[in-house]
């Protein structure tokens, strides 16, 4: 991704350059040590072009900046009617500390993390390269 930003209102929140922009789900089930371990997957994910390969890079490799955007919709259950269930989706205030420390582990390893607002109705713009885009 060669550009995101994220606007709340109108207002720019957050905006990255190179890098990623990663839509964060939480679910009940989910603990520090899953926002961790996916946050170490986020940095080490190696999807970014070098001299020799078109996959071969990290995020820290490459010195990009991840815009990392609350996204409990990701958490959907589709599997019955028309109307989407969200009944596995962390509470609120467990889905925003989670969030939080997925954030946190990012920046303690250099990486300039940019956000929107927890819980807010937010407009994400981007510029997908390739496009390339992966679920963990």
């Amino acid at each position: 991704m060669s550009r995101a930003e994220v606007r709340i209102d109108g207002e720019v929140a957050g905006a990255i350059g190179r890098g990623f922009v990663v839509l964060l789900g939480v679910a009940l089930e989910d603990t520090d040590d899953d926002a961790r371990a996916l946050a170490t997957k986020v940095l080490k994910l190696r999807i970014f072009p070098s001299d020799h390969r078109p996959i071969d890079r990290s995020l820290k490799d490459v010195g990009g900046a991840a815009l990392v955007v609350s996204q409990f919709t990701l958490l959907a259950d589709t599997s019955k009617g028309n109307r989407p269930s969200f009944i596995g989706a962390a509470r609120p205030e467990e889905a925003e500390r989670l969030y939080g420390l997925f954030c946190d582990v990012l920046r303690d390893e250099g990486v300039n993390v940019a956000t929107g607002k927890f819980g807010a109705m937010m407009d994400v713009e981007l510029v997908n390269d390739g496009p390339v885009t992966i679920v963990l």
